[in-house]
């Protein structure tokens, strides 16, 4: 039987109608239709019980990687809208119950403003997921274009493919509207442990000579002694490790007429100099990467000294921890001037480490919008879109994992007649030394060194091990 009393005035109306957005049904039952606010209730209480249970039982990163997926995101965006046209008609029409009519005309206003303004709050949160859900789809589209390659069927359960690490080629490209070509002046390996996460970041410079490429493959069929060219006429070199990706675009009559192969003889070359067998490439666009920064608010990093940048050394990037801007933390990642490769690949490092520091989810959460409008200028690779579901727990892992980075760069090696054998033998060190770390390693606090230890690492520090893997922001202030 339906209850006839009524609230007693503008507060209680309030209050109910209040209460309702987060007890569905609690002002049905004081206003008597106790059926449907049991239903609401009762419903509500299941609903919370289930996201409770699945938040429990679930790999909260594997949870992540799955709504990556096409269908899930529609599913969310739909969902999200149409859960929040329902919650927002539920605030209405737990206002309309309560029957604010019997109010004076000053109590009524005020209560019906009140619901109109909540009934609208309780909508935006949902239009906001399925506003992220909606971009997130766009976004990924735009980036992840390359064919899903179908599983082995001995690895269907496997998403790895047996494989117990990913060796990601990760490029930063100088390309613009000015200049044909892709030049790649960053390059590293990302090798990931796909267990705990613990990666090596292997780092190439820019000007190795000689690169090869693996035995019967179209590139080592042209130059069987290693990538070599005459001499430009200004005594310019382009047959340097940079130079492959965009050689071999400008010639697919060495691919049988096949074109943008580029990609395909660069991971070729690094993967046949460093012994590994590369998995995907992601190119990121140096400009479209400091327009990321600057969409996560900048990034704090340690300038040791002035970096001096422009056509006519007009810009400064000033000493000291400072927070750069997207510009600034490229320019002082990038500059030339007074510098060599190798501190430029020294300072790359730093900018990369403190982006994978301080690009935290509540940081990306709230500059949605920014982030996922520079990443779909940012990033070209040929990672399948079906992966990402295993690809973003594995992310997840290696941001709380140890991350280490070895430098090919002199003294370590000559980079105009490099040891082939000792870099293969290098990296296969820093895997087996990151395989065997703990999987937070990084992150745990070291033990208070001995007088004998003191001695021993001030012995050491006077002849570093340069071929020794470091922390990504190791030197980095």
């Amino acid at each position: 039987m339906r209850n006839t009393s009524k609230p007693s005035g503008v507060g209680a109306v309030i209050g109910w109608t209040a209460l309702s957005a987060v007890a569905p049904g609690a002002a049905h039952l004081r206003a008597g239709w106790r059926r449907t606010g049991l239903a609401l209730l009762s419903v509500y209480a299941v609903a919370l019980l289930a996201l409770l249970w699945v938040g429990l039982t679930s790999d909260l990163a594997a949870l992540i990687g799955q709504l990556l997926a096409p269908s899930w995101l529609t599913a969310v965006t739909v969902g999200s809208l149409a859960l929040g046209t329902a919650w927002f008609a539920l605030v209405v029409h737990s206002f309309t119950v309560l029957n604010p009519r019997t109010l004076p005309a000053a109590g009524q206003a005020a209560t019906g403003t009140f619901a109109g303004m909540l009934a609208v709050a309780v909508l935006l949160p949902f239009g906001l997921v399925g506003q992220y859900a909606a971009i997130s789809q766009t976004a990924l589209d735009d980036v992840f274009t390359a064919p899903a390659t179908p599983l082995p069927t001995e690895h269907e359960q496997d998403p790895w493919a047996g494989r117990s690490r990913v060796n990601i080629l990760l490029l930063g490209g100088d390309a613009d509207d000015h200049r044909p070509g892709v030049r790649t002046d960053s390059i590293n390996v990302a090798s990931i442990d796909v267990r705990t996460g613990n990666t090596v970041l292997l780092s190439l410079p820019r000007n190795l000579e000689n690169v090869r490429f693996p035995p019967g493959t179209p590139m080592a069929r042209r130059f069987p002694g290693g990538f070599r060219l005459p001499t430009g006429p200004g005594g310019g070199r382009d047959d340097l490790l940079f130079g492959v990706w965009e050689y071999a675009d400008a010639h697919p009559e060495i691919f049988a007429g096949k074109r943008e192969q580029g990609a395909r003889a660069l991971i070729d070359a690094v993967g046949y100099t460093l012994g590994l067998k590369i998995d995907w490439y992601a190119l990121v666009n140096m400009w479209g990467f400091a327009r990321l920064i600057d969409a996560i608010g900048g990034v704090t990093v340690t300038v040791p000294q002035d970096v001096v940048f422009g056509k006519y050394d007009e810009g400064l990037v000033k000493a000291g921890t400072r927070r750069l801007g997207g510009a600034d933390a490229m320019w002082f990642a990038r500059s030339r001037t007074n510098s060599d490769d190798y501190t430029r690949m020294g300072r790359q490092r730093c900018v990369l480490g403190a982006l994978l520091q301080q690009a935290d989810p509540a940081t990306v959460l709230s500059r949605f919008n920014r982030v996922a409008l520079a990443a779909k200028e940012l990033i070209r690779t040929d990672i399948p879109r079906p992966m990402l579901e295993h690809l973003v727990p594995l992310a997840l892992k290696v941001k709380g994992a140890q991350v280490t980075s070895v430098q090919f760069v002199p003294p370590l090696i000559n980079t105009g007649y490099p040891d082939w054998t000792k870099i293969r033998t290098i990296t296969a060190r820093a895997i087996r030394a990151s395989v065997a770390a703990p999987p937070q390693a990084a992150a745990s606090p070291r033990p208070s060194a001995t007088p004998t230890a003191v001695t021993a690492q001030a012995a050491v520090k006077d002849r570093p091990d340069p071929s020794a893997p470091k922390e990504i922001t190791e030197g980095c202030g």
